[in-house]
This record gives structure tokens, C-alpha cells and sequence, in this order.
């Protein structure tokens, strides 16, 4: 039990691994609650579980040696509708739990014989009753059932290669897995699930596996309706079933379907059968139960439909979030564009201003490099007359020693002119060399270009 603190002892643990492995439940709190609600309870935890509890409630029966010795017990047959109370549900057998009604009985009232013969034999009684237990005391040690699952798997694959080198491979195919990943398997997929618990010892075994479930009619029908589970008793997984499903006879079948959410045992078959009986019965049972699985189905289908419903609106709004997404990085993207080339029309705006506030100033600064211009008449005077792109006229006077620089300063200094230009002739076309520049600070004179006494200039605007 557990502690004061609440922690589960090595027994309570052990008791828990054990009813997840026979029942299929991976819910660790839903096992522990399950055994606490049935006081540790292991055997009437799990029948509970896979509403499997009997009424009336089952008196102790024989162990599956003792079904042996007498040949499957009575009335076992196959019938799965008898009332199973008479028969005992528990494979181990039991010791020190006697009936005492069979030691002491009731109180003899006839006559002094039966006082006489129930004090003669109550020595008897009492001893056998004591050998008796103490002899399955010592058979349960000597040969002792698994009681511990250790290799689930491996048991079941183990039982299958014995089955086959036995009796053949004409037999439904065995699932291939645990007791518990069958019942998932069947239940995933909707579909019965046979149970065959073996007993090699049992004297109408043989004849059931080489007759009845070599049939080829019942083989296809098997394969083609349910999972078909089998293992030996003997096995610690077989003897964990064997507990669960509490069998009175062999051979044993026990179909499970699910029901109300649960897999539940709709038919147990115990005993020896033909193939057209075990048939029969099995396609008894599919008809009385299918409604379950239809229910089933329906319920799988609404849920798939529910889902796939729930999948489409969940794509149809993450589509639309992406356009709402998209648009809304498009109308960013638009607004961050706008707000660049805005910014850049502004810096563009403002470099032209600051240049325009530049070539101001330096026409203000210039003014003092353009030299006198001399008096008409004067010797080596030239007149220039300069035309500007929008048509006004320049005339100037200029000596024939002074540089071309104070042509280009006059021209610049004057508020019509364009900030960059070129002063070019008519006729021949040629470029007058006024202007100073890195490579030549100090431009030719008016007399070095050969510049007529009088000329007429053009200016261009570069920036045009």
C-alpha cells in the first residue's frame, strides 16, 4: 500500500505496470486510480476495466492442470450464454482458503449417528484439508505460473513458432504483437478481435488446433472479419490474459469488440467444437454485435469529417491571414517607398537650394575678378557681345592682355546666367577656353586665342 506521504510501494508498482500491460491503458493516474478504487485489487481492477465482471460473483475454481486431468471440466461446449457462476473463474489455484463447510458442517440434528460419524471424521477432514494445501503450496513453487510480464512480445512469437512446427501454418494468421497492441490494433481499425488461449497440456487441444482451426472456411472468415490473438497460457502474457478474460475451459475463444468506447467481451466459446459450429457461433456473435461497430464508424466518420472541416476553415483563415498579410507588407512596402523617394526629393530639393545658395555667393565673391573695362577707343581694346541662352544680350569691353578668366567672370557674375555653361564662337564653331579650372588656373588672353577686335559669343547651359 502506500505510505503516509502518498508513495506507491515496490508491490503497488508492480501492480500498476501489470494492469497496463493486460488492459492497454498508457494513462498512469487513470491505472493507479483504477486499482485504488478496487482496494489493489489487481484481478477485479482489470475485469472491471474491460467489463468483464460476472454475476453473480465466481467461486474459486480449478487451476488449468486440474481442467486437464478432467478433460475441460462439464458442460463446457461452446456454449458462450451459460450461466458461469457453477464454474470457477481463477487460474491459480487456491490454497488455505478451503470451503469449511466441508470440514465443519452444519450442525448435525437427526440422531447421535451423525454426531458419531462427524467426530470420527473430523480428524480426517482436518488433515486432508491441511495436506491439501500444503500440497499446492509446494506445487505453485515447484511449478509455479509467470506471474511477471517481462517479454510480452516474445512470448506471443514464441507461442506462434511452436503452434506452427506443431500443427502447420493452415491457421488464421496470429497477430504478430501483445494482448494490449492487439485490442489497440482492433480498436484503430474497427474490427473484432478473437482471443485463443492455449493449453498444450489439454487433452482436446491437438484435435481443436488440426481440425477445427485448420478448417479453411473458418481460416478465411477469421482472416477477413477480425484480429485473430492467440497465446499459450503457460506465458506469463497467456496466464496475464488468462486472468483477465477468466476462462472455465479449453479450448478457449473469447471475441472482443468495441462498445460504448470500450473494448468489451461480447462471446466467450469454451470447449471442444467443429469448424461449422465454431462458424456458426462466431457469425452469431459478428451479426449480434455489429451494431456496435457501425456506431462506431459513424462516430469515427463524424469525428473524421468534424476534423477535416475544422482543417479547411483552419486553412481558409491562414490563407486569408497571408493575403491580409501580403497586402498589408504591400501597402508598408508602398508607404516605405513613398517615404523614400519623398525624402529623396527633399535631399535632392535641398542640395539644389544649398548649390543655388553656393553659385550665389560665389557670383557675389567674383565680381571683384572681373577687370575695368577700358574706354572706347582706348588702345587694344576688343568688344565682345554675348548672347545668353534666353536671349539677352551681353556687350563688353575688354583689353587684349587680359585673360579669357574675366570673360567667364563677367558672364558668371551676371544674375541671368546659367550657373554651368560653355562660351562657344558662330562660325567656325569653337569652344573659348574662359573658364578656369584645376588644370588651367589661368586661362590664355584675349590676344592668344586670336579673339576678333569684335565678336559675337554664344553661351550654352550645361545643365539644360
Amino acid at each position: 500500500m502506500a505510505d503516509d506521504t502518498g508513495h506507491l510501494t515496490q508491490e503497488h508498482t508492480e501492480k500498476i505496470v501489470q494492469f497496463q500491460e493486460v488492459t492497454g491503458t498508457e494513462d498512469l493516474a487513470e491505472a493507479r486510480s483504477q486499482l485504488e478504487n478496487h482496494s489493489w485489487d489487481l484481478e477485479a481492477a482489470v475485469q472491471d476495466h474491460l467489463a468483464l465482471r460476472e454475476s453473480p460473483p465466481p467461486t474459486p475454481r480449478a487451476s488449468p492442470q486440474e481442467m486437464v486431468d478432467r478433460g475441460g471440466g462439464e458442460g463446457s461446449g461452446g456454449d458462450i450464454n451459460r450461466d458461469d457462476s457453477d464454474e470457477g473463474m481463477d487460474n491459480t489455484p487456491r490454497f488455505g482458503n478451503t470451503d469449511r463447510r466441508s470440514i465443519f458442517p452444519t450442525w448435525p440434528q437427526s440422531s447421535l449417528l451423525s454426531w458419531g460419524y462427524y467426530l470420527i471424521t473430523l480428524p480426517f477432514r482436518l488433515t486432508l484439508s491441511s495436506l491439501s494445501s500444503l500440497f499446492f503450496f509446494v506445487y505453485r513453487i515447484v511449478y509455479p505460473y509467470p506471474r511477471r510480464l517481462t517479454d510480452p512480445l516474445g512470448d506471443v512469437l514464441r507461442f506462434i513458432g511452436e503452434y506452427e512446427m506443431e500443427y502447420g501454418q493452415q491457421h488464421p494468421a496470429f497477430f504478430q504483437g501483445s494482448y494490449s497492441q492487439a485490442l489497440s490494433h482492433a480498436k484503430s481499425e474497427l474490427k473484432f478481435m478473437l482471443v485463443y488461449l492455449h493449453c498444450a497440456d489439454h487433452q482436446d487441444t491437438p484435435v481443436f488446433c488440426r481440425t477445427t482451426l485448420s478448417d479453411l472456411n473458418l481460416v478465411e472468415y477469421v482472416n477477413n472479419t477480425m484480429v485473430f490473438w492467440g497465446c499459450s497460457v503457460t506465458t506469463a502474457e497467456g496466464y496475464r490474459v488468462s486472468q483477465a478474460l477468466r476462462e472455465n475451459a479449453y479450448p478457449f475463444l473469447a471475441l472482443i469488440v468495441l462498445r460504448d468506447g470500450r473494448m468489451t467481451v461480447v462471446g466467450r466459446l469454451e470447449g471442444p467444437s467443429t469448424p461449422i459450429q465454431l462458424t456458426a457461433q462466431l457469425q452469431a456473435l459478428v451479426r449480434d454485435n455489429e451494431a456496435h461497430l457501425v456506431v462506431a464508424r459513424a462516430e469515427r466518420q463524424e469525428r473524421e469529417l468534424t476534423a477535416a472541416l475544422r482543417l479547411q476553415q483552419d486553412e481558409d483563415y491562414q490563407e486569408s491571414l497571408r493575403a491580409d498579410q501580403e497586402k498589408e507588407r504591400k501597402k508598408q512596402q508602398e508607404k516605405e517607398e513613398a517615404d523614400r523617394k519623398e525624402l529623396e526629393e527633399k535631399q535632392k530639393e535641398e542640395d539644389q537650394q544649398r548649390q543655388k545658395d553656393n553659385i550665389r555667393r560665389l557670383k557675389m565673391e567674383m565680381i571683384d575678378k572681373v577687370t575695368r573695362e577700358p574706354e572706347e577707343g582706348e588702345e587694344g581694346v576688343v568688344h565682345i557681345v554675348v548672347k545668353l541662352p534666353q536671349g539677352t544680350r551681353l556687350e563688353r569691353r575688354f583689353l587684349k592682355t587680359d585673360s579669357l578668366s574675366s570673360l567667364y567672370y563677367y558672364i558668371f557674375c551676371h544674375p541671368d546666367s546659367p550657373d554651368r555653361f560653355q562660351v562657344t564662337t558662330n562660325f567656325p564653331r569653337q569652344v573659348v577656353p574662359c573658364e578656369p579650372t584645376a588644370a588651367e588656373a589661368q586661362p590664355p588672353t584675349f590676344e592668344e586665342f586670336h579673339l576678333p577686335p569684335r565678336s559675337m559669343l554664344f553661351v550654352s547651359d550645361l545643365d539644360a
